[in-house]
């Protein structure tokens, strides 16, 4: 493929074309500033690849969503969370004994040190879990110092290993000491998403048995956020990585861009939305009204996606996984038909179909959460837990490239001139 020629009064560079898997094309401006003096503004950054990566490929005209060259929808109906994470850190999935080897290494890493149990308690029992959990995770690197180097492989495996592990704990205690309930240690009989279960909700009063069907529904909300490309979160943790900071800190940095109510905080926004309705007597037309109004402040959350200009994968498997639930839950939620009256409103509406906003991954999410008995301000925290192995994957391909460099981006200054200082009159 020919370079492209950039033509600048009276001067010419070449760029060259780069061509990714499945036919992406990009253009290497490396060179741009150097060679012309320019340099590119692009707000949002929605028109700059910083890398080339292999953890996962988005279409989002075609509706398609892959890691490393898996559907995600043979991955949430086949594979277990665990199999997913160990398919985005090393590229391949496991052999049936280096899985076992791998769930062995996270089950035996998932208690936490007893004296992190001081940390959460220092904090506000009405503190935002979002932020609990990013100052808990930075705080590992105190607890793990021997394994903290960025450059050094079987550390990084290790910090990797550890976060898997370490993290449900983390969530599930600092849900326990919001809720005023003993903390609850893990069992290493239990799979990765019954055991998270079984810590957040099990008492020591009396028995706790994980229901499998929920088990299984967590199983598939964690595979369905685990990556998701270069997002906001996943460009803060690589952020961070490449100034050559540890796993624990470059993760923490991920988590709180995540707190944001324009990243992770959508599906918290979502149920907040479904019980105004629900409030209003489900009246859902006048919301599409309202929603269609210029000069109406009110949005509909859950619909449209920036990347996505056609149907969230995610958004199909999550709706029957809510549907699933809470018919195994026997729960007669109202917000689950108000969300279905609003999809099957929105999608035959011709304002929605022009603009293509549909569902996506956040609008189905919340009701499952709901139905758990998560409450609300929880609902970004469970995403974390499932992108935590993006961010790893994300930071890992960063530090393994040999072209990295510290992100630097450049900006287009438009203050004062230079002026000359008087001393205050």
């Amino acid at each position: 493929m020919a370079d492209a020629v950039l033509r600048f009064e009276d001067r010419e560079i070449n760029l060259p074309v780069i061509e990714g898997s499945e036919n992406e094309v990009g253009l290497d401006i490396s060179r741009l500033a150097a060679e012309t003096g320019l340099f590119t503004l692009d707000r949002g950054f929605g028109n700059t690849a910083e890398s080339q990566s292999q953890v996962s490929f988005i279409d989002g005209a075609a509706g398609i969503l892959r890691y490393r060259g898996y559907p995600i929808e043979q991955l949430a109906e086949h594979a277990s969370f665990l199999e997913v994470a160990y398919l985005l850190l090393y590229g391949s999935l496991p052999t049936k004994s280096a899985l076992a080897s791998f769930e062995d290494s996270v089950t035996r890493h998932t208690l936490l040190r007893e004296d992190m149990k001081k940390l959460f308690e220092a904090f506000p029992h009405e503190a935002h879990p979002m932020q609990i959990l990013a100052s808990a995770t930075s705080a590992l690197a105190t607890y793990y110092p021997d394994a903290l180097d960025p450059r050094n492989p079987e550390a990084v495996d290790l910090s990797m290993h550890r976060l898997l592990a370490k993290v449900p704990t983390m969530i599930a205690w600092l849900y326990k000491y919001r809720a005023h309930q003993p903390y609850m240690y893990p069992r290493n009989d239990l799979d990765y998403s019954a055991n998270f279960l079984h810590m957040v909700f099990s008492i020591p009063a009396e028995p706790y048995t994980p229901d499998p069907v929920v088990a299984a529904a967590l199983n598939v909300l964690l595979i369905l956020h685990a990556d998701h490309g270069q997002n906001c979160s996943a460009t803060a943790v690589r952020l961070v990585g490449s100034g050559d900071a540890n796993l624990f800190s470059s993760v923490s940095a991920g988590i709180h861009a995540l707190s944001g109510p324009l990243h992770g905080g959508a599906n918290q926004e979502v149920l907040d939305m479904l019980e105004e309705m629900a409030a209003g007597e489900g009246d859902v037309s006048s919301y599409i009204a309202r929603a269609k109004d210029r000069n109406d402040p009110f949005r509909l959350m859950g619909f449209g996606h920036r990347i996505y200009k056609n149907f969230d994968p995610r958004a199909r498997i999550i709706k029957q996984a809510a549907t699933d639930v809470l018919a195994k839950l026997r729960i007669d939620d109202p917000l689950l038909d108000i969300a279905q009256e609003l999809e099957a409103t929105a999608l035959s509406d011709d304002y929605f179909i022009e603009r293509k906003l549909y569902p996506n991954v956040d609008f189905y999410s919340g009701i499952i959460y709901r139905a758990l008995g998560f409450p609300t301000d929880m609902f970004t925290v469970l995403f974390a837990l499932g992108r935590l192995p993006g961010w790893m994957a994300q930071w890992k391909e960063l530090k393994e490239d040999p072209k990295t460099r510290i992100y630097r981006p450049q900006q287009v200054y438009s203050g004062e001139t230079e002026r000359a200082y008087q001393p205050p009159s």
